[in-house]
């Protein structure tokens, strides 16, 4: 399945991005579908092909992670948009489904994260770590067996890597299907029915890098994620 666009000017590209396509060209994105090589081979406008400007795309989502992602067509709307995201003018929003009944229902996590020092691959809360800031609220709860689950609606205040799978797992109640952050075992149980991590952003506003207007977006659970969500009960 291919990014679908959401929205287009002569300025913007807004995509959803599908779970299991990486976000930016690496040395180790090989055999792999990458978003940046797609615009680069799909696309003409201004930054589609510039490796400086990694084709436009202003932002990152996990390779699992569904959802909006926006793309500056031009230099002058790529530095732009930077800016807002470094000022945290853009307000983005997504939903996870974690292990558990989460409480309280409402919150913010204001813990620091950082790269572990014993396994560069992982992050964590750490100690002088880079300031990282998640608000949440609890949509809804829902059972399977005996176990318990929370659908939550996340408003990153930073953009940390890995920031809302690790102050969720900080909660204490980590995101299903993640198998960095869950644990494998864990993680692998929650794949028999739910077939990636459950982690979808859904929803982002921020001002038209030329005209200033405000804009709103919003991409609905992939069927993946909802055929999960259909498999549980809903309690109150």
């Amino acid at each position: 399945m291919n990014p679908n666009i959401i929205f287009e000017d002569e300025n913007l590209l807004v995509v959803g991005k599908p779970s299991g396509w990486i976000t930016n060209e690496a040395s180790t994105t090989k055999d792999q579908p990458v978003l940046q090589t797609w615009v680069s081979k799909n696309f003409k406008f201004s930054t589609a092909k510039s490796k400086e400007f990694r084709s436009g795309i202003v932002h990152r989502l996990d390779k699992e992670t569904s959802g909006i992602l926006i793309l500056a067509k031009d230099k002058e709307s790529f530095e732009a948009l930077q800016k807002q995201f470094k000022d945290r003018s853009i307000k983005k929003e997504y939903l996870a489904l974690v292990h558990g009944k989460l409480e309280p229902e409402k919150g913010r996590v204001d813990v620091p994260v950082g790269r572990l020092s014993w396994n560069r691959e992982r992050f964590g809360v750490l100690p002088g770590g880079r300031t990282a800031q998640t608000d949440y609220v609890v949509e809804k709860h829902f059972q399977k067996g005996n176990e318990k689950y929370s659908l939550v609606r996340l408003n990153p205040e930073t953009g940390r890597t890995h920031q809302i799978r690790i102050h969720l797992k900080h909660l204490g109640y980590p995101i299903v299907a993640d198998i960095f952050y869950a644990g494998r075992k864990r993680a692998r149980d929650d794949r028999l029915w739910c077939p990636r991590m459950f982690l979808h952003a859904q929803g982002i506003k921020f001002s038209h890098p030329q005209s200033n207007k405000n804009l709103e977006f919003t991409a609905k659970l992939p069927p993946d994620l909802q055929k999960a969500l259909d498999s549980l009960e809903m309690v109150s």
